[in-house]
């Protein structure tokens, strides 16, 4: 099996989201949920099918942080 992937069973499908619905919550496509899983930038695991799924709370930990805003430190670099 690969490395920090996992199989799960059908109880413990709560708390996972389809590629299709990260997909809307990062603004991209699906295609690109499943390329990222593959480079290893995005934790998944996987159903007995084979089909990815993603935490709910590590995406939505992942959402928020790319809506911060730059820090002031970064902005007053980019001045300079």
């Amino acid at each position: 099996m690969y490395e920090g992937v996992e199989r799960m069973g059908p109880a413990s499908r709560s708390g996972y989201m389809t590629a299709t619905e990260v997909a809307a919550i990062l603004h991209v496509t699906p295609k690109t949920v499943s390329r990222w899983a593959k480079e290893g930038k995005l934790p998944y695991m996987r159903t007995l099918g084979g089909h990815r799924r993603f935490p709910a709370d590590a995406i939505e930990a992942l959402a928020r942080q790319l809506q911060m805003p730059p820090s002031q430190g970064a902005a007053s670099e980019e001045s300079e």
